[in-house]
């Protein structure tokens, strides 16, 4: 198999905190490893898919393929979501996957062929090129015949007629380097920047021929830069469906310093032993220049992964150049200048280098210079060229072998049916193994002979004449429009993107053309497990047979419901699934986008699923009843719910988009569920609540605990009716505090499984000790300031409590998030004293309303009383610390440096006492209930110093307000960011960029700061808005930015903006709003 050199190595797609799904592909041996030569920022995101740096930055991962080589890959992409703790790219491993072949084809016959059609005239002596192309070859014989006998005449040296120095400084004008935003997931392409190579090949009308997975099928934004800096925006006019190659546009009144010259296209001149010279954008340099000699003019198509654009039904030309990453596109040039053919890819672990031959391109170049359709025929059938020996085994007879070699001396071999697609033009005519022998009468040895008959004979009929086994048949088959299975317009849903499933997908596993394919599985479709690389069949029980059908099913819906949704991974025809799927489009737009003529992507807005009802009737559902056998989790039971989280954008430090977990209700008559904060990181996000096993309610976010590991969610408690329900019971004496567990107690665990089962099982305490998190990258909440309960043989379970044997609660059983050294995401299942929930319990009984918390913003430690004598502690005080935890707590961190409480307190001061009490524990100070400041005895530099500390308020929510500008999310920063930096730069916080966007493109990573805008200093979001609102936002205009990274390095980054695919938006904290968010677009 081969492998696409999609990249300059730095690879970045869709979200840049965002993981694409892994495609688990199956592996064809024997194939050869190669890579498509441009270089790319894309990652295989994004996915979904679809797919993510921990770090702010996405760069590209590189895999050893089966057969010793390296293949660049993209992460995951994609406009797309991923589910919790779960890794995943878009690109396929190159090195261990292969492309499956059709075996099994139906049995039905066409006529008998007729056995004398072998001796029909050939068109032509030469095999693959036209009688133009012949006589244009004679007419440069010629010139060259006269300019020697000119050069000889006046005495000139024969070996001095041509010279690669001239030739090279005249081409290089016309060599461009390329970069290009794909800036949404489609068909085999993910979203992500790269960079590339193409060349001018009219210069007049402005065309650049390139590869065609440089120009793209997907919508992108592309710039060509001349070799003298000059740029000019191109427009992807075209762009093969099969083959590898496409053609930009440029304007030539842009060019204002330099006019380059049209390199011509010669395909007749590439020939085995010549010399040639690449030149390009080769592995990311502005120019390279790479010598070789044509090795092979009839190479098969080289293969870069299934589910990967691959061409096909060509040669493809061979040399050791050795070309790499950035030069797909580059001209293929002999010793006067022209192109004999377009490099595309190379082998990961040779130096050899394929190119695509220009005998289709200089047909499809000359129509696009007049204007008019490139006429592209298909009947769904691959073909491969054999060697008479294969065509022997497969039943070639003797005399028809003979007649083709006295007909076609030059080639070595006939064309074969590889594989002709289910429900294809050739379904039922053609076999795999069949030997293609005429066409039309005609007989034919190779690709271009029969792409000519079917570009020329679209929406009529060809005959094929074949050699099946012994016997001779003649199939007349319709040829099909090739553009009309080739998707051009796409529909976005909840983030993600759709489109019709193409020619080039249904050809990688062997199925028929059409479907919904999921080219970036977004919010909405993430929330059923619909990743990249699957094909919907039905949506709410309504058939999705094509693009339409499936934008009728979404329309009849109702926001908010949850629905079926059957469709099949490409990976895994043989295993459909139905999945429950979450509607949720008020996050994101529904519309189709459709290209133009001018590769322009227009939208339009669909009519999305319905509003859900204003008022609906109650659900029901039985009360889950334990066996006895399970006592107590029989009374604790009817408390316990699922809580399910879908986060629509990563922000805040989100990598997942997907999480789960128990919770407890704590106020039924409120519908009020406490969770832990793995399973409801954020505030942003759609929230659904499962009560009884069986009734799914709409839920929102109305309560993120700061300091402590739990969260507060909301229900409408009529949405239950009847449904017997009961708030957990917590018992009195360690929900206040006067008591709670130590080690050696003995309790219950109830819990929920990983099934969704009970859990419940008798142990004891193991230990009470301080709960150690690490700050994560990127910044996100962590859990601190408290002490957290293990226990021996602990269950394997989601979470839930721990409890006396009358169910009555005494702690809550939760995951706690962090990572490890290594910045791998890890959880831990930790208990929590009860008295935590303790203030918030008491305030919403009392008032309905939360506590506010306040912090002395410090992370807290524990120290052996053995240390702090060594650090001045007086005995006085050595003799108040209780004999049995022998510790003290002291500062090992500030939280933040900005705060009236950070002023005040010092790294390592030991804390004694708060308020006149001596601190014994570290919930006395951990988490604190009033503004007043708290005088605070601490043992500075050996001695005791007194101080009045301010706390600092805490907000409940953290993140009230985001905005999308550029493809970057926006936000304020939180309070896991304030902890990692030594002053803030503004309170301008870019959270996560986009793949394939300007912010993505231009060099804006996450965790970045904004100070200025042209030049205009920034402070806060607000004059971050109003600065864009007065310079504009027109397309194609570039903005400077100041930005400010972690390490407080600044940098000037020029972006250039695109209002058309990346239009800017404001998400605000809006309880009133479906999630509590309402979207703002402006600008």
């Amino acid at each position: 198999m081969s492998q696409k050199a999609n990249g300059n190595a730095n690879q970045q797609h869709q979200h840049q905190y965002q993981y694409q799904r892994l495609d688990d592909l199956s592996a064809e041996a024997g194939q050869t490893a190669a890579r498509r030569s441009i270089s790319s920022a894309k990652n295989n995101n994004n996915s979904n898919n679809d797919s993510s740096s921990s770090a702010g930055e996405c760069t590209a991962h590189h895999r050893t393929t089966s057969d010793g080589g390296v293949a660049t890959c993209r992460e995951n992409a994609t406009g797309g979501v991923q589910p919790a703790k779960r890794l995943s790219i878009t690109y396929a491993e190159a090195g261990g996957t292969g492309r499956r072949r059709s075996l099994a084809y139906s049995d039905l016959m066409a006529v008998f062929y007729p056995p004398g059609i072998v001796s029909q005239p050939t068109v032509t002596d030469v095999p693959f090129e036209s009688m133009e192309i012949q006589q244009q070859q004679e007419e440069e014989q010629q010139q060259q015949h006269l300019g020697r006998l000119e050069r000889l005449a006046i005495g000139e040296p024969e070996v001095a007629m041509a010279s690669w120095e001239p030739t090279l400084e005249r081409a290089i004008k016309s060599i461009v380097s390329i970069k290009a935003q794909c800036v949404r997931s489609f068909d085999t392409e993910t979203s992500g920047t790269y960079t590339a190579t193409g060349f001018v090949v009219d210069a007049e009308a402005g065309l650049i021929l390139s590869n065609r997975h440089v120009v793209n099928p997907a919508p992108i934004v592309a710039q060509a830069i001349f070799v003298n800096y000059e740029e000019v925006e191109l427009e992807p006019v075209y762009r093969d469906p099969v083959h590898d190659f496409g053609v930009f546009r440029y304007d030539p009144k842009k060019l204002r310093f330099m006019q380059p010259e049209s390199i011509r296209l010669a395909p007749h001149k590439a020939k085995v032993g010549m010399e040639i010279r690449v030149v390009g954008n080769d592995a990311g340099e502005k120019l390279s220049i790479l010598a070789g000699t044509l090795a092979r003019l009839d190479r098969p198509a080289p293969e870069y992964g299934v589910g990967e654009y691959n061409d096909f039904n060509t040669f493809y030309l061979q040399a050791a150049s050795g070309t790499s990453g950035g030069s797909s596109g580059s001209p293929v040039l002999d010793i006067f200048g022209d192109a004999v053919a377009l490099n595309a890819g190379g082998a990961s672990k040779a130096a050899s280098s394929f190119y695509l031959p220009l005998d289709r391109v200089v047909r499809a170049v000359d129509l696009v210079r007049r204007g008019l359709h490139v006429d592209r025929g298909t009947i769904q059938t691959e073909f491969e060229h054999l060697s008479y020996d294969e065509l022997r085994r497969l039943g070639l007879a003797t005399d028809v072998e003979t007649r083709m070699r006295a007909t076609f001396p030059a080639s070595q071999g006939m064309l074969a049916v590889r594989m002709a697609l289910p429900s294809g033009p050739a379904d039922g005519s053609l076999r795999a193994g069949d030997i293609v022998v005429a066409v039309n009468g005609q007989p034919l040895a190779g690709f271009a002979a029969l792409e000519a008959e079917l570009d020329g004979a679209v929406g009529g009929t060809v005959r094929i004449g074949v050699w099946r086994g012994a016997k001779a048949y003649d199939a007349r088959i319709k040829v099909q429009d090739l553009h009309a299975i080739t998707p051009s317009r796409f529909v976005e849903i909840g983030g993600g993107v759709v489109n019709e499933l193409s020619y080039q997908i249904a050809r990688s596993y062997g199925i028929a053309v059409g479907g919904v394919y999921v080219a970036s599985s977004g919010h909405t479709l993430g929330s059923g497990s619909v990743w990249r690389g699957s094909v919907v069949q039905s949506v709410g029980g309504v058939a999705t047979p094509d693009l339409d059908a499936f934008v009728r099913a979404v329309g009849g819906l109702r926001e908010g419901s949850r629905v079926p949704v059957r469709f099949f991974e490409l990976a895994h025809l043989y295993r459909p699934k139905m999945m429950i799927m979450s509607v949720a489009t008020h996050w994101h737009a529904f519309r189709m986008a459709e290209r133009n003529a001018a590769g322009l992507w227009c939208y339009r807005s669909l009519q999305g699923p319905q509003p859900p009802p204003i008022s609906a009737a109650p659900q029901l559902a039985s009360a889950w009843q334990l066996p006895s056998s399970l006592a107590p989790g029989d009374s604790v039971w009817p408390s316990m719910v699922l809580v399910d989280f879908h986060i629509p954008y990563l922000i805040d430090g989100m990598k997942s988009t997907r999480f789960s977990g128990p919770g407890l209700i704590v106020d039924s008559r409120r519908g009020l569920v406490v969770c832990d904060r793995d399973t409801v990181p954020i505030s942003v996000g759609d929230v659904s609540v499962t009560i009884a096993g069986s009734l799914v309610l709409g839920a929102a976010v109305d309560f993120l605990h700061p300091v402590y590991n739990f969260a507060v969610v909301r229900y409408d408690p009529q949405q239950i009716g009847a449904t017997p329900v009961a708030d957990v019971r917590f018992h009195p004496d360690y929900l206040s505090g006067e008591r709670r567990l130590e080690q050696g107690d003995s309790v219950f665990v109830v819990a929920v499984g990983g099934d969704q089962s009970p859990v419940v099982r008798r142990t004891r305490v193991a230990s009470r000790a301080m709960v150690n998190t690490r700050e994560c990258l990127p910044p996100r909440f962590r859990c601190l300031n408290v002490e957290g309960i293990k226990l021996n043989d602990q269950p394997s379970c989601q979470g839930g409590v721990l409890c006396d044997p009358n169910g009555l609660v005494t702690a809550l059983w939760t995951s706690v998030s962090s990572q490890d050294s290594n910045g791998k995401d890890t959880t831990s299942m930790t208990g929590f004293d009860a008295s935590l929930l303790r203030d918030t319990v008491t305030a919403l009984a009392d008032s309905g309303a939360y506590p506010d918390v306040y912090s002395l913003d410090v992370e807290l430690w524990t120290i052996r009383a053995a240390a702090a004598r060594s650090l001045g502690l007086s005995p006085e005080r050595i003799a108040q610390i209780d004999s049995g935890s022998n510790r003290l707590l002291y500062v090992l961190g500030m939280l933040a440096t900005d705060t009236p409480a950070s002023k005040h307190l010092r790294t390592g001061d030991i804390i004694l006492e708060k308020d006149g009490v001596p601190i014994r524990d570290v919930g006395q100070i951990g988490s604190i209930s009033s503004a007043d400041p708290v005088r605070l005895v601490v043992l500075r530099d050996g001695e005791e110093v007194v101080l009045s500390v301010p706390p600092t308020r805490l907000d409940a929510m953290e993140t009230r307000r985001v905005v999308h500008w550029s493809g970057a999310l926006v936000q304020e920063p939180y309070r896991a960011v304030l902890e990692q930096v030594r002053s803030l730069p503004s309170s301008i916080y870019v959270s996560c960029t986009l793949y394939g966007s300007p912010a993505n493109c231009y060099g804006l990573r996450p965790g970045m700061w904004i100070t200025e805008v042209e030049g205009i200093p920034v402070a806060t979001v607000a004059d971050f808005i109003a600065t864009l609102r007065n310079i504009g936002t027109t397309s194609s205009h570039y903005v400077r930015l100041t930005v400010v990274n972690r390490n407080e390095v600044t940098r000037m980054l020029s972006l250039r903006l695109d209002s058309h695919y990346w239009p800017s938006w404001e998400l605000v904290r809006d309880p009133a709003a479906p999630a509590g968010w309402r979207s703002i677009h402006y600008l």
